[in-house]
C-alpha cells in the first residue's frame, strides 16, 4: 500500500498546487481520496419530463438539441448562452452564464442528459446552468463532492479514479472475513470504487453501508481500548457500608426516585477498586449538584478529598454556595479557588488543600495549576464537560492516586451521540424532576406582538418576580455588542423606564459578570438583558420570564437550555419565543419548543435536524469526527457495531492477534487524528 500512502501531490496530474486546495479538505494521500466520499449523486438513470419538472427544484431531464441561440452579451465580461431542447413532448430553454464552452461544446440533433433547477414560467420552462453528460454515457450515476478553491467535481473524480486505480493494483482488506460474511457486508475492493462511481443506487447503498460500518466499528473499538486502557487500580476505594443517613436526613427535601438511584450507583462505584468513570444525565433543574453532594460526603466520610471543576466562574460560585450549605453543616470544609480570589486568600485555600482540611474544593481551570496540591483527592468531578477539553480532565485526576471521575451535564444528550461523545464513561440519566417544580409555559410569537410581551412581563414585575431578555445576537463582536448595550438602554428608557433594567454579555470581564449577576440575584436589577452567557449556570429562583429575542438564531437544545434559566423556584415561569423569521423550520421547531419540556426529546429533534457536528456548536476535543456514519440514521449499525466491538475485545483485547492486526492499523489510524485520544 505505499503508493497510496504517499503525498497526493504525487498522485498522476494532481502536484504541489492543487495538494494544498486538498489539504482544505484534509486530504493529504491517495488513501485519504479514497474515503473523500460523494456528498450526493446525480441519477441520471430516471429522467423526468419537462411537463413534470417542478419550478425551483433540481430535475433530471433527457434532452435533445433541437437549435442554439445567438449569445446574448448583457456587459462587459457577462454573457448568456442560450440553447432550445425538447424530450418529445414538450420544449425548454436550457440557460449558461459565461460559460461558451459547455455552449459550443452541444450538437444539434444530439441527445443529453441534464440536471438543473428548473425556472421561467409556465409557456416556457428553463433549465439553469446544468450539468450535462452524453445520453450515450456508461456511467449514468455520477458522484457530487464536497469542494473548495482550486478544485472542481469533475477534477475530484478523475483525481478519485487513479486513487482507485492505485488501490487495484495494491488491494488491501483489512476487515477480518468472518465478520464480512457474518454481518453480510461488501467486500472493501467493491466498496470503494462503487461508492464513488456506482454502477446503480442499490449499490450505491450497499457500499455505504460497508463504509459506516467500518466507521463506527474503529470508533467503538478505539473508544472500547482507550477505556480498558484507563481502567487500572485505584488507590482511592471506600467502604460500601459507609453511612450516609446524616446526609440524607439534613436534605431540605426528598430526593426523586433518579437522584436516589444514581446516589446508589456511585456509592458503589466509589467503592470499588477501579476508578469511576461516570457521566450524571441530567435535564436543566433535575438535580446533579445534590447527587455530587452527596459523592463528596459518601468521599469525606472514607476521610478523603473531592474537586469540582466548572468551566465559569459563575457557574463554580454557584456550586460553591450550594456545596456549602450542604455539606458545611455536617462538619466538612468546602473552599473555593477561581481565577479572581485574592493572592492571600488563594495560599491559604492552597494549604488547606494540600494538608487535607479542605475536603472540597470548587472552582474553575485554576484548580489544576501546577501549585495546587492535594493531600488525598479521591473524587474529581467536571461539570458541563464538553466545554473542557479530554486532556483537561485527565489533567486534575492527575493530581491524585487514579481517583474517580464524575463528569455532569446539563445538556441533555441523546444517548447514542453520549455514547460517542464520553465513550469512555458509563451513563446515568436523571429523568425526573424535584417536586414542586412547575413546567414552564413557552408560547412561540411574531414581533407583532412585541408590546404585548413586554405587557406580560411588566404584569410578572409589579408582582414582584424578575425577567430575562436574550438579545437577538449569537457572535459577541464589537458590532453585536453596542446593538445588545443599544437595546437595553432603549427599554430602559421607554417600554421599561419604571425598572431597573440591567445588561450582561460575554465581553465584560468576571468581576463585571459577577457584580451583575450579584445584583440580579439581590433584587437589585428587576430586569436582564443579556446574551447567552446565561446559558448556563445561573440561578435565580424569582426570574419567571425569559423573552427570546430572533428565537429562530439558535438551535433547539441552546432554546431549552436559555428556557432553563426560569422555573427554577415556586412561581409559574413563562418563555417567549420571539422571531420575524417564519418558515416552515422555523414553525416546526418552535412549534416543539411550546409542545415539551422534555429535553431529551428535544434534543433527539435536535439532532435529526442539525446533525452531530453541530449539536454544541462546535466540534468536540478528541474524537475522530464521523465522516460517512450517520447518527440520525444509523442507530441500528450502531448496535451492531457496538455488539460486534465487544465481541472482538473480549477475545482479543488488544488487536493483536494475526486476524485482528489491520484492523488495529486502522483503528490507531483513525484516532491518531483526533490529538488526545491517540492511542499510539
Amino acid at each position: 500500500m505505499n503508493e497510496l500512502f504517499k503525498s497526493i501531490s504525487k498522485l498522476k496530474g494532481v502536484g504541489e498546487k492543487r495538494s494544498l486546495a486538498y489539504k482544505k479538505l484534509d486530504v493529504a494521500t491517495p488513501y485519504d481520496l479514497l474515503y473523500h466520499l460523494p456528498r450526493h449523486y446525480i441519477d441520471y438513470t430516471s429522467p423526468e419530463t419537462i411537463a413534470d419538472a417542478a419550478f425551483g427544484e433540481i430535475a433530471v431531464l433527457r434532452l435533445t438539441i433541437t437549435s442554439k441561440l445567438p449569445p446574448q452579451h448583457i456587459r462587459k465580461g457577462f454573457s448568456i448562452y442560450k440553447a432550445i431542447a425538447t424530450d418529445g413532448a414538450d420544449d425548454i430553454t436550457i440557460v449558461f452564464y459565461n460559460n461558451n464552452y459547455v455552449f459550443d461544446a452541444l450538437m444539434k440533433g444530439r441527445e443529453y442528459c441534464m440536471s438543473g433547477k428548473i425556472s421561467g414560467t409556465m409557456i416556457r420552462k428553463e433549465i439553469l446552468s446544468p450539468n450535462i453528460i452524453s445520453a450515450d454515457s456508461k456511467e449514468l450515476i455520477r458522484p457530487v463532492y464536497h469542494l473548495t478553491t482550486g478544485l472542481t467535481i469533475n477534477r475530484i473524480a478523475a483525481d478519485a479514479r487513479s486513487a482507485l486505480d492505485i488501490f487495484k493494483k495494491e488491494p488491501f482488506e483489512w476487515m477480518p472475513a468472518w465478520i464480512i460474511a457474518e454481518h453480510g457486508l461488501m467486500s472493501l475492493h467493491d466498496a470503494l470504487p462503487e461508492i464513488h462511481f456506482p454502477s446503480s443506487m442499490e449499490n450505491a447503498l450497499v457500499a455505504r453501508r460497508r463504509l459506516a460500518f467500518d466507521e463506527l466499528l474503529e470508533l467503538q473499538l478505539g473508544l472500547s481500548m482507550y477505556k480498558k486502557k484507563t481502567v487500572c487500580d485505584t488507590a482511592c476505594k471506600m467502604d460500601a457500608a459507609t453511612d450516609m443517613t446524616e446526609f440524607f436526613s439534613a436534605l431540605p427535601f426528598n430526593m426523586t426516585n433518579s437522584q436516589k438511584e444514581a446516589v446508589q450507583i456511585i456509592c458503589n462505584d466509589l467503592s470499588k477498586s477501579t476508578p469511576m468513570n461516570r457521566l450524571l444525565q441530567g435535564d436543566v433543574g433535575s438535580g446533579k449538584t445534590a447527587v455530587a453532594a452527596a459523592a463528596c460526603y459518601f468521599t469525606v466520610k472514607n476521610s478523603m478529598q473531592c474537586a469540582l471543576m466548572a468551566p465559569t466562574e459563575i457557574l463554580a460560585v454557584q456550586h460553591y454556595h450550594t456545596l456549602l450549605n450542604m455539606l458545611t453543616p455536617l462538619g466538612i470544609k468546602v473552599d473555593l479557588l477561581t481565577g479572581s480570589v485574592k493572592s492571600k486568600d488563594r495560599k491559604a485555600v492552597i494549604s488547606s488543600a494540600a494538608s487535607g482540611e479542605t475536603g472540597v474544593l470548587v472552582g474553575t481551570h485554576a484548580i489544576f495549576q501546577k501549585d495546587v496540591e492535594f493531600s488525598n483527592l479521591a473524587l474529581v468531578i467536571t461539570d458541563e464537560q464538553h466545554r473542557f477539553g479530554v486532556a483537561q480532565r485527565s489533567k486534575l485526576a492527575e493530581k491524585g492516586g487514579t481517583p474517580h471521575k464524575l463528569v455532569m451535564s446539563a445538556t441533555p444528550i441523546p444517548r447514542t451521540l453520549a455514547l460517542i461523545i464520553y465513550g469512555d464513561l458509563d451513563i446515568s440519566v436523571l429523568k425526573e424532576l424535584p417536586g414542586g417544580r412547575k413546567p414552564i409555559k413557552t408560547y412561540a410569537v411574531t414581533g407583532k406582538l412585541r408590546e404585548r410581551s413586554y405587557n406580560f412581563i411588566i404584569g410578572e414585575l409589579k408582582a414582584g418576580r424578575q425577567a430575562y431578555i436574550v438579545c437577538p445576537m449569537i457572535e459577541e463582536n464589537e458590532q453585536s455588542l453596542q446593538a445588545a448595550a443599544a437595546y437595553a438602554e432603549n427599554i430602559a428608557k421607554n417600554a421599561f423606564a419604571d425598572y431597573r433594567v440591567g445588561l450582561l454579555h460575554g465581553k465584560l470581564s468576571a468581576k463585571d459578570k459577577d457584580a451583575v449577576m450579584e445584583s440580579f440575584q439581590k433584587h437589585e436589577i428587576d430586569l436582564l438583558v443579556c446574551t447567552t452567557v446565561v446559558e448556563v449556570g445561573i440561578d435565580v429562583p424569582n426570574a419567571t420570564v425569559m423573552l427570546i429575542e430572533n428565537s429562530d438564531r439558535f438551535g433547539l437544545s441552546q432554546l431549552h437550555q436559555l428556557r432553563g434559566r426560569v422555573g427554577r423556584g415556586e412561581h409559574q415561569s413563562y418563555c417567549i419565543l420571539m422571531t420575524d423569521h417564519v418558515t416552515d423550520e422555523s414553525k416546526q421547531r418552535l412549534r416543539l419548543m411550546s409542545s415539551t419540556t422534555d429535553g431529551f426529546k428535544i434534543a433527539e429533534e435536535d439532532l435529526k435536524m442539525r446533525g452531530p457536528g453541530d449539536f454544541f456548536g462546535e466540534r468536540q476535543h478528541g474524537l475522530p469526527p464521523l465522516k460517512i456514519a450517520d447518527l440520525t440514521k444509523d442507530m441500528l449499525l450502531f448496535e451492531e457495531t457496538q455488539k460486534l466491538a465487544r465481541e472482538i475485545l473480549d477475545k482479543d483485547p488488544e488487536l493483536m492477534l494475526p486476524e485482528n492486526r489491520p484492523l488495529r492499523l486502522e483503528v490507531l489510524r483513525l484516532f491518531a487524528k483526533a490529538g488526545e485520544n491517540s492511542m499510539n
